[in-house]
């Protein structure tokens, strides 16, 4: 019997595995180019016309982008550049200060023997457990709190006064992001021989050169997969700043959520075909980094 000859069951249940993955995005993308403005049913798809569009009830008969005419709608949409100007500014924010946040926590717990060392360990879990919307509500709580004791100890009126905003999102999103990056680092630190920094210290090197130039290289991808995970999450993440979000904060979730409290039209899926193309090469970016850094150097 042939070793490598695979069982017909175990394709055909990959097979529908990955259709029950992928299908709704590809029915997502789609829908991007319906000529229904309604987005229930596919219409088909809007054919081209040089001068002007024609509209026939709820149908797009024609259009000078032809079946991309969602997608330059999109792009007149200034609502649209400023959300996402906002998602990525939190992103990448909360990602470089979670992952370094993260990645000394995964260090010292790794390193060092402490009392609370079991406390510190456990409550790494407690973001991740429990549900998303009680930590919004704790948060948007200790906000207003906070806010609510400073305006009025420091006096601060109008434009002045404390309240929320993109700080507050960020400093949310990083505090929900800060125990995946630290249990994901902390994974990678499991097998780390240490008599690499021992041989590098009894050469001379300091604590820093030894972190620079051992350490930090062999714990980078794990690192990398923390601070992947955390931008990811920072993305897609609409319950936490949907409770600590203001105004100019609205990011692309909380704009699409807006979106579908309204008429559902294939704009919205013209916005999260973009977006799933921005994540997916974002991936795409950081694993052919993590191969150049895992490739044998001659």
């Amino acid at each position: 019997m042939n070793p490598f000859r695979r069982s017909p069951f175990v394709i055909i249940a990959s097979v529908l595995v990955y259709i029950f993955l992928y299908a709704p995005i590809v029915g997502l993308i789609l829908y991007s180019f319906n000529a229904s403005r309604t987005n229930v049913t596919f219409e088909g798809f809007i054919p081209a016309f040089s001068e002007r569009i024609v509209m026939d009830g709820s149908l797009v008969k024609s259009s000078p982008c032809g079946p991309f005419h969602w997608y330059c709608d999109l792009a007149k949409n200034q609502d649209v550049a400023e959300a996402a100007g906002n998602t990525l500014t939190i992103a990448f924010v909360a990602t470089i200060i979670s992952t370094v946040i993260g990645t000394m926590a995964a260090l010292a717990l790794q390193r060092y023997n402490f009392k609370m060392k079991p406390f510190s360990q456990l409550s790494l879990y407690i973001p991740i457990v429990i549900p998303e919307i009680v930590m919004g509500i704790g948060i948007l709580t200790l906000f207003s709190q906070f806010f609510g004791w400073a305006n009025n100890f420091f006096n601060l009126v109008g434009d002045a006064r404390l309240s929320m905003g993109i700080a507050t999102v960020a400093v949310s999103h990083i505090a929900f992001m800060v125990p995946f990056v630290t249990l994901v680092v902390q994974a990678r630190l499991q097998g780390f021989d240490k008599s690499y920094e021992e041989a590098a210290m009894d050469l001379g090197a300091n604590e820093w050169i030894t972190f620079k130039r051992v350490t930090f290289p062999m714990i980078l991808p794990g690192v990398m997969s923390g601070a992947l995970l955390a931008f990811t999450l920072s993305l897609d993440d609409f319950v936490i700043t949907f409770f600590t979000n203001g105004p100019g904060s609205t990011t692309l979730p909380i704009y699409v959520y807006g979106l579908l409290r309204r008429i559902i039209t294939p704009q919205v899926n013209a916005l999260s075909t973009v977006w799933i193309l921005v994540v997916f090469l974002a991936v795409m970016a950081l694993q052919i980094l993590q191969n150049r850094e895992q490739k044998p150097q001659h």
